[in-house]
């Protein structure tokens, strides 16, 4: 039975440290990521900070990346290709030799926060021996199985969950629409900023574990980000 990992691991530790050490206010939030050799691991990556320049000088600087390209700018958030060529063994491992998928992963705090689906629980277990064989650590948050419960089924957080489903109940989904996403996050006691987030990682999980889960991950049907 598939089994979704929630681990947390240090930026030090795994990629964009120094990224995230010169410029402590950014985040980092995995659209796609896909393993095309065992030595880098290329992502599409959502990127925030206070000044893009001074991202963008931090990430020129940073030996965990290269090749970073620009491939959408939103005036506050920007949406980069790159490689990480550094640290990345375990991440490496868990998508070629155990066939796995990264759901999630952002950075928070100067942590990463992935979330992988493993094929089966032995598959994960082979995974976490081989960060122990290689003195890589990671804080396992939570393990379940996807039918283990109503959420897990479909990929989405606790969180998540809780947010799509008051979003139904109060008719955020009806046309027009009977609650906005301001009055919403009142409700759920969020901020305006988090529940759009939340939003958006709740549907693309949705959409990642529903339409896509199963697809062939040499040609993975999900659309590459409009260059």
């Amino acid at each position: 039975m598939s089994t979704i990992s929630e681990i947390s691991i240090p930026a030090s530790t795994f990629v964009l440290g120094e990224t995230l050490e010169a410029v402590p206010e950014a985040t980092f939030d995995i659209e796609r990521v896909v393993a095309h050799d065992t030595e880098r691991v290329l992502p599409f990556v959502w990127a925030s900070a206070s000044d893009r320049e001074t991202l963008e000088d931090a990430l020129d600087a940073d030996p965990s990346v290269e090749d970073v390209e620009l491939l959408s700018d939103l005036e506050d958030e920007w949406l980069y290709r790159m490689a990480w060529i550094d640290h990345v063994e375990f991440v490496v491992h868990a998508l070629l030799e155990e066939q796995a998928t990264v759901l999630n992963a952002h950075s928070e705090d100067g942590r990463w926060h992935l979330r992988l689906l493993f094929p089966d629980r032995e598959s994960l277990s082979r995974t976490y021996e081989f960060c122990e064989e290689h003195d890589i650590r990671l804080d396992v948050k939570t393990i379940y199985e996807m039918d283990s419960e109503r959420h897990g089924r479909f990929g989405l957080t606790e969180e998540q969950s809780e947010a799509l489903s008051a979003a139904f109940e109060h008719g955020y989904y009806e046309v027009p629409r009977g609650v906005s996403v301001e009055a919403l996050a009142e409700k759920l006691d969020i901020s305006h900023q988090a529940l759009s987030e939340r939003f958006r990682r709740a549907h693309g999980n949705l959409i990642e574990n529903t339409l896509i889960i199963g697809a062939d991950k040499e040609t993975d049907s999900r659309p590459t980000p409009e260059l």
